[in-house]
């Protein structure tokens, strides 16, 4: 039987990003994967879809090229094309993690993992053994009751990015993060979308002004929006799909091609032996405590399957932490509250922290600011006017509670609020800090100065 130090059940960036760090601090470390390094992310998620994004970005470039002055007379997508570009890209990211685990010395076994008790691994019939164990497992699309998936005519995110043929006509069920970004390609592409989302807000988790100026960015690109909105029934039985969906004004039928369910994601910790080890399960969450000990001594748990967010940056910097607290250096709990996230469709969407509703709601007497890319000459420049910067900041002692940024390029910005709360920054250090122009990233220094009434250009 082999015998490691630790073992690392799941390759997603939560699972490869820990084996790498565990490696560095001197454990000897192997990874199993049931399918592809990368996980998910690399292959079905983050950056496959990211790759989509950027063909559906630049034929939008092509479509307003009289905008900018040129002349485009000849050109047409080639969905195919599309797609096999996007896969192309995933494979590449998945071939760089093999040479990362070689160039660690991290041994790769592949196969399906399933946990023993006495810190023991089964994959495919064999055993290893290891001191400390870390699942990585990750989650796949969530499946509703009253909208099972075929895989053919209702599809998960899996499927939305590897479709033989285009739709003319796609619902959206659910409008986070995933529904939204697949809407806006679809949208792109030419394809008729209608967004169906339960609660009153798209993009629901995030600060309401950001939820109405996506809604209207993507009313005004065509697509459409049924808040407050059920998807009740769902008819396959015909040439497409029909969904009866339940409104405050009663049923409306939507027929289409495609409904693409989008309503969250499901935890992979079936089969994968915990009730035979005896760990602890809270619906379909892995309990840990602050440094990811599940309560059997041993045995750790980091990424979607635990508590926290599910974002694929959360996932590693939870694993990085697992590992250095294992070889006994002084480690920070993870703060939660300072998790930024992002949504890639366009207007992109950025956000750290507090909402103003959420401040509001503990009490704290605020001060906020914004400031929108219609006064940005830098967005102007580049054709990008919709959208804003939202700061929030406790009115007494100037703690930075919130950023929310809705606009192009804005998840490449949001790192600054992450840093300035990480830092315990206040609005005056932050207005103090010089900004270079012209840039997108003014408007968080024009935000601030809006909330501490020194905004320059409003």
């Amino acid at each position: 039987m082999s015998k490691y130090d630790i073992i690392v059940l799941g390759s997603g960036p939560g699972g490869y990003v820990t084996a790498i760090r565990a490696s560095q601090l001197g454990f000897k470390t192997a990874i199993v994967e049931k399918e592809s390094l990368g996980g998910v992310c690399l292959n079905w998620g983050c950056i496959p879809t990211k790759a989509l994004l950027k063909s559906a970005q630049v034929f939008e470039y092509l479509k307003h090229a009289g905008d900018y002055g040129l002349s485009v007379k000849d050109f047409d997508k080639d969905f195919d094309a599309v797609v096999k570009r996007s896969r192309g890209v995933a494979d590449g990211m998945s071939k760089g993690i093999e040479f990362l685990m070689k160039k660690n010395k991290i041994d790769v076994i592949s196969g399906y993992g399933k946990l023993k008790p006495g810190k023991k691994i089964d994959v495919d019939g064999t055993e290893y053994s290891a001191n400390n164990i870390i699942i990585a497992t990750g989650a796949r699309s969530r499946e509703l009751p009253n909208l099972p998936q075929d895989g053919k005519k209702v599809i998960g995110y899996r499927e939305a990015m590897t479709l033989p043929k285009q739709p003319k006509k796609m619902i959206v069920v659910g409008s986070g993060a995933i529904g939204v970004e697949f809407a806006y390609f679809y949208n792109s592409m030419g394809t008729e979308v209608t967004i169906v989302e339960y609660l009153p807000n798209v993009v629901p988790v995030e600060d309401e002004d950001v939820s109405k100026q996506l809604e209207r960015s993507f009313k005004k690109s065509g697509i459409k929006i049924m808040t407050s909105a059920e998807v009740t029934k769902v008819d396959t039985s015909g040439k497409g799909v029909k969904a009866t969906v339940k409104t405050s004004k009663g049923e409306e039928v939507l027929e289409a091609d495609i409904i693409l369910s989008a309503v969250g994601i499901k935890t992979n910790i079936e089969n994968i032996g915990l009730e035979d080890v005896g760990i602890v399960v809270d619906r379909d969450k892995i309990l840990v405590n602050d440094f990811y000990q599940t309560n059997i001594p041993g045995y750790y748990a980091i990424g979607d399957v635990t508590p926290g967010q599910a974002l694929a940056h959360v996932a590693s910097a939870e694993g990085i932490l697992c590992v250095e607290k294992l070889a006994g250096q002084h480690v920070e709990a993870l703060d939660y509250g300072n998790i930024p996230g992002c949504t890639y469709c366009s207007p992109e969407i950025a956000s750290v922290g507090l909402t103003e509703k959420q401040a509001k709601e503990k009490g704290i007497d605020i001060k906020v600011g914004k400031f929108p890319f219609s006064a940005s000459g830098k967005a102007s420049a580049g054709g990008n006017k919709d959208g804003f910067v939202k700061v929030i900041f406790d009115a007494k002692y100037g703690e930075w509670l919130g950023c929310h940024m809705i606009g192009a390029g804005v998840t490449d910005m949001i790192a600054e609020a992450v840093l300035g709360r990480k830092l315990e920054t206040t609005g005056h250090e932050v207005l103090k800090t010089v900004h270079p122009h012209p840039t997108m990233s003014e408007a968080v220094m024009e935000a601030v100065a809006d909330a501490y009434d020194e905004v320059i250009h409003l």
